[in-house]
């Protein structure tokens, strides 16, 4: 396994490998690796040639700078599991290297970003979008491992890809969950005991939702229930739970047929902020 810290030595280990042919994989985090990511990792390298994971706590994306001191890191265990995982290429830049000015590129989803995290989270998306088009132009992957567990995040790539025309193939990748139904994260690392308790609550209530949206509830109805079922749990702050149509995260019509919906939430525990979601059918992408 080879690790880089600057673009210039990365892409000339990928201009070689790519001469000779190879397939690059793509799968962008942040550290702290979990059993999540290595899904993510498990799916690129069986489809590709060559895998390159990128660690870097992006700076852009996050909302407050306690948020992004406190995102936990642990490098060496990471180096650990990619290599465990037969990642081939590890890329570990610096903020200087990433960011060596400060961005003057804004980027607009409209709508898309609008709602849900973009609403509780402005700017938030546009720090994405600007991290994973930088990463796309220093791989120059043939494809990219996104979790759908950031659902919203997924359906902004897609259309970023689209409207740039970047020539690289975005797949998603379903949620991993713990044995309760848990959706690993690395945030799950500074639940504490009390919060981690009844954090697998937040699957639960989704449960129900897509539960009722299945009997033909409606719409309004289903939501009730799932704000109704995390009301038992004052432990739990709810901070919107929503029904959208899976690719353009609009309101579904009413009343509603077999368009492609999710379920989204997100709620704190503590201090500590959660988000996950389930489709109400399968085989969204």
């Amino acid at each position: 396994m080879q690790v880089f810290s600057t673009p210039d030595s990365l892409k000339a280990f990928l201009f070689e490998q790519r001469s000779q042919g190879k397939k690059i994989g793509l799968v962008p985090t942040m550290g702290a690796l979990h059993l999540g990511h290595l899904e993510l990792i498990r799916k690129s390298v069986r489809s590709n040639d060559i895998t390159v994971c990128s660690i870097y706590v992006n700076p852009t994306q996050f909302n407050h700078k306690k948020d992004l001191k406190d995102y936990p890191r642990n490098l060496d265990q990471d180096l650990a599991m990619l290599k465990n995982e037969a990642c081939q290429v590890v890329f570990c830049p610096e903020d200087q290297v990433m960011y060596p000015a400060k961005p003057g590129l804004s980027l607009d989803f409209g709508y898309l970003e609008s709602v849900m995290e973009g609403r509780q989270r402005p700017g938030h998306f546009n720090g994405v979008a600007l991290v994973v088009a930088k990463l796309f132009h220093m791989v120059q992957p043939d494809c990219a491992y996104f979790g759908e567990k950031d659902w919203q995040q997924l359906v902004i790539i897609k259309q970023m890809v689209n409207d740039f025309s970047f020539p690289v193939k975005v797949i998603g990748v379903a949620i991993v969950r713990e044995k309760d139904g848990l959706a690993m994260s690395s945030r799950n690392q500074r639940l504490s005991t009390e919060h981690r308790s009844v954090a697998s609550e937040l699957f639960k209530a989704l449960s129900v939702v897509r539960q009722q949206l299945q009997q033909l509830q409606q719409i309004d109805k289903a939501k009730l229930a799932g704000v109704k079922y995390l009301s038992k749990f004052p432990t739990i702050n709810l901070q919107y739970l929503e029904i959208v149509h899976s690719t353009s995260l609009k309101p579904p019509s009413v009343p509603y047929g077999k368009e492609p919906l999710s379920i989204c939430l997100a709620a704190f525990l503590g201090k500590v902020r959660l988000i996950d979601n389930v489709p109400l059918f399968d085989n969204l992408n």
